[in-house]
């Protein structure tokens, strides 16, 4: 037995502390907690009331708060304790902290002054959804891993299909597509992006048998534009991929098909393998559509993955008068969108569609299943493991919320509240356009794009007194060749037209103010390198879409 150093083994064992006993000498058996569910049942349903209530107080009059926080970066390391506490605490004590060291430190999404990046919507049946996924507490990896989790899915990825109007290849019941839930739209990007990487290798060493894998990999370059989301640069980082970002010229935001070509054949004649496009519907800047139905054709005669990131604009198809916008999308591979943006799903959900789901299942493969006998064993089931889908092995009820909106709202409500969106960004659009100060760049969907009539400096100047004064919250972007600096109005379902209004008298006084001083060289100067940092800091915010 010592040979096998088991008499240390009890020596070391013997000095170890008595575990139930803390480190103020008492025993945990003295410790009044729920070890099963963290508080005992009857606690749970008065708090839970309480919960429910401090969330509709909190969301029925969110305007009274400031809709951007006064605080600075750190604030709450001083207010908190530097541990966590070894003994229990009241449920109250923690919702007192909540509001007065939490809440003052939160910028509010769901505020109707909120006009910044592209909405996050919420909604009480969501909201109910998701408690309820969370007691559940499934890790849906598999069907037997919590049946309803996996049908639930599919069956509300097909409604999603059906009420929007996709391409019928999409349906679970069609022969080989199919669609998933994920949390974000990077994580749909990168997903497709590794199914891509490995259809296109396949495809080459069948033609270059006499090539390695790894040769192949070295050729493979992937497309977008300046205009697409920074998540396609990151995606492209960690796979180990080239990515060519064309530049738009002065005066364009979207993608043409003469330059695509360009950059192909380019690309081709240096021996590398064009294998995927990232085509937005509805670009961060500017909500602006890659001509789609042009690049289509190409892709599929080079047999170039192409993918549809229609994160924020994707939700609209549920309106049938918002769907010519969308022309081409029977060419994609791939089409995402994110429920939680515009169809009042809470974060985090991004529904992905695609044309044949055996490419996915080969770009996630494991040792155990070849892509095509998951195929095959999905198509004659009906039933995915959805593990096999994404990159996470472990997975959320997210299907639950999705459903409970539909239902509760039905494609009448959510068609009301995405039209009452465009309307907002209507009425704003008007009162810019018809005010001499200012030239409006860009209407889309919600999103307005405008800019006072003046250099960048200028603008860059009315951006940081807005964002100082904090009585509404935008941000800022930059586009073209040069780029021309310019502020992103985003109107909500939470947002009426006083609000509208009274934002447009905001920018409005606000801009009388900056008329009012006259800027020598170096504030300007100063100016736009402030305005460089909020854009670089922008950038790392909206790269996590």
């Amino acid at each position: 037995m010592a040979a096998l150093g088991l008499d240390s083994a009890e020596s070391a064992k013997a000095a170890l502390p008595d575990p139930t006993a803390d480190e103020n000498g008492g025993e945990e058996n003295d410790v009044k907690v729920d070890i099963k569910r963290g508080m005992d049942t009857a606690t749970f349903r008065r708090v839970g009331k309480q919960m429910v209530d401090y969330v509709a107080d909190y969301l029925e009059n969110i305007g009274d708060r400031p809709v951007l926080p006064n605080v600075q970066p750190g604030y709450l390391r001083d207010l908190l304790p530097g541990a966590a506490p070894e003994r229990p605490e009241d449920f109250e004590k923690v919702m007192e902290d909540v509001e007065s060291k939490i809440m003052p430190g939160i910028t509010h999404w769901n505020h109707p002054n909120f006009h910044a990046y592209y909405p996050s919507l919420n909604s009480y049946p969501s909201i109910l959804g998701d408690l309820l996924s969370s007691a559940i507490g499934c890790v849906g990896f598999s069907w037997i891993a919590s049946p309803a989790a996996t049908e639930l899915e599919v069956i509300v990825c097909d409604w999603m299909v059906k009420a929007m109007d996709l391409p019928s290849h999409f349906l679970s019941t069609s022969e080989t597509g199919g669609a998933v839930i994920h949390g974000t739209a990077t994580e749909s990007t990168l997903t497709c992006m590794l199914a891509a990487r490995e259809r296109a290798i396949k495809d080459w060493l069948k033609e270059h048998p006499e090539s390695g894998y790894f040769d192949a990999f070295s050729r493979l370059v992937c497309y977008s534009t300046d205009q697409t989301h920074s998540m396609i640069v990151r995606n492209a980082s960690f796979i180990g991929i080239e990515i060519r970002r064309l530049h738009l010229p002065e005066g364009r935001t979207s993608l043409n098909r003469k330059e695509f070509v360009q950059a192909v054949e380019e690309d081709k004649a240096k021996g590398r393998i064009p294998f995927f496009v990232c085509g937005s519907f509805g670009t961060t800047s500017s909500c602006d559509f890659d001509p789609v139905e042009e690049i289509g054709p190409v892709c599929m005669s080079e047999r170039i993955w192409l993918h549809i990131d229609a994160a924020y604009a994707g939700a609209f198809l549920f309106c049938p008068e918002y769907r010519p916008l969308m022309r081409g999308i029977e060419y994609a591979d791939s089409f995402n969108f994110n429920p939680h943006k515009m169809m009042h799903v809470n974060f985090d959900c991004s529904a992905l569609f695609l044309r044949c789901v055996e490419d996915l299942f080969d770009g996630l493969k494991e040792d155990l299943l070849s892509g095509l006998k998951l195929m095959k064993i999905f198509k004659e089931q009906g039933i995915p493991d959805y593990r096999h889908w994404e990159i996470p092995l472990g997975r959320r009820f997210r299907a639950l919320k999705i459903w409970f909106v539909l239902r509760s709202m039905g494609l009448q409500g959510l068609r009301k509240s995405l039209r009452h969106h465009v309307q907002m960004a209507d009425h704003f659009a008007e009162r810019m356009g018809a005010d001499p100060e200012f030239e409006v760049l860009t209407k889309s969907l919600g999103l307005v794009t405008f800019r006072v009539k003046d250099t960048d400096a200028v603008n860059a100047l009315l951006y940081n007194l807005i964002c100082d004064d904090g009585r509404i919250h935008l941000n800022a972007a930059e586009t073209g060749n040069p780029p021309t600096y310019y502020l992103r109005f985003v109107c909500t379902s939470h947002a009426e037209q006083k609000d509208v209004d009274f934002a447009f008298d905001v920018i409005k006084s606000l801009t009388a103010r900056l008329r009012s001083r006259r800027l020598s060289l170096s504030e300007v100067q100063a100016e736009r390198e402030k305005m460089l940092n909020n854009l670089a800091q922008q950038r790392r915010i909206t790269s996590t879409g």
